[in-house]
């Protein structure tokens, strides 16, 4: 049976590492990633389709494989709003989870983030915790979700307060009681989240960030 994984954020500085060290993955087959636009990928096992993520439903068929790397994310002032940016990193990849479930995909895997909490005072991370929360409910067999801090890498737009913070965080977490909020790279988070889907596990396993680092 062909292996496939499918990938949405397959733009951003995690899912782009993700695709390409799946592609490298012998196990892996077939990579789909659901674009906005269309992203080519030197690798053949790479199938790009892009989707309308408004009309998301419309593409339940590309839902189909044995993983689904959910790598989705936005910025507040990339979004525009608050609403907005809940649009992006909220509904969109819990509508991508509900397709996914309803498709028998096996293995969810998702980026979240350090502090996620739906009850938290702070409106990224509160939808952030909400997604692990919603997610939880649906039918996979197995869920990991994946906890970093700030993401370093290369990214197709400019993120100031995030160069500033890429400069200045690890110099400061060096510092005792913020080693715990340093940056790391995206690539080293898709590196664990490709190894645990080639791995066993629990069924439902958070990974924060000193355990990205493994």
């Amino acid at each position: 049976m062909t292996q496939t994984a499918i990938v949405i954020g397959a733009t951003g500085v995690v899912g782009r590492a993700v695709v390409n060290q799946l592609a490298a993955t012998p196990a892996v087959d077939r990579i789909v990633t659901l674009t906005r636009r269309p992203v080519p990928h030197d690798s053949d096992k790479v199938v790009n389709q892009v989707v309308d993520f408004e009309q998301l439903d419309r593409y339940q068929a590309w839902f189909e494989g044995q993983w689904l790397f959910s790598c989705l994310g936005t910025t507040l002032k990339q979004a525009g709003s608050l609403d907005a940016q809940r649009r992006v990193d909220l509904d969109y990849q819990y509508q991508a989870a509900q397709l996914a479930a309803a498709n028998g995909v096996s293995h969810y895997l998702l980026v979240s983030s350090s502090g996620a909490n739906p009850n938290s005072g702070n409106a990224y991370l509160k939808m952030k915790g909400q997604l692990e929360q919603r997610v939880q409910a649906l039918p996979f067999n197995r869920i990991s979700v994946f906890q970093p801090s700030l993401l370093l890498g290369e990214r197709s737009d400019f993120r100031l307060a995030e160069r500033l913070g890429a400069a200045v965080m690890p110099i400061l977490c060096l510092l005792p009681g913020l080693r715990r909020y340093r940056p790391i790279r995206g690539s080293q988070v898709a590196a664990k989240m490709v190894a645990v889907s080639q791995q066993p596990g629990h069924p439902l396993q958070t990974y924060r960030l000193d355990q990205l680092f493994d």
